[in-house]
């Protein structure tokens, strides 16, 4: 069984997103990562998919961002 860590602290969407996350939807803005495992990712897909909760907004940077290649152009991953 696989599981997610919701690490608010690495997210790339947090602070505008967290409104509208299930995570803060659910135990308000967390001071320290979540664990969740395949059925309660279900779940929560399943309340979200009905209107009754926001969806996940997690955001995980890249391991390794390329580097700028000069043309000013912000990146995003």
């Amino acid at each position: 069984m696989t599981s997610l860590v919701v690490d608010c602290d690495r997210c790339r969407a947090r602070g505008p997103a967290c409104g509208d996350c299930v995570i803060s939807a659910l135990l308000g803005e967390p001071a320290e990562c979540r664990t969740l495992d395949a059925e309660e990712r279900r779940v929560l897909g399943l309340l979200a998919d009905s209107g009754l909760l926001p969806p996940l907004r997690l955001v995980t940077p890249l391991a390794a961002a390329p580097p700028d290649e000069g043309d000013g152009a912000a990146r995003w991953a």
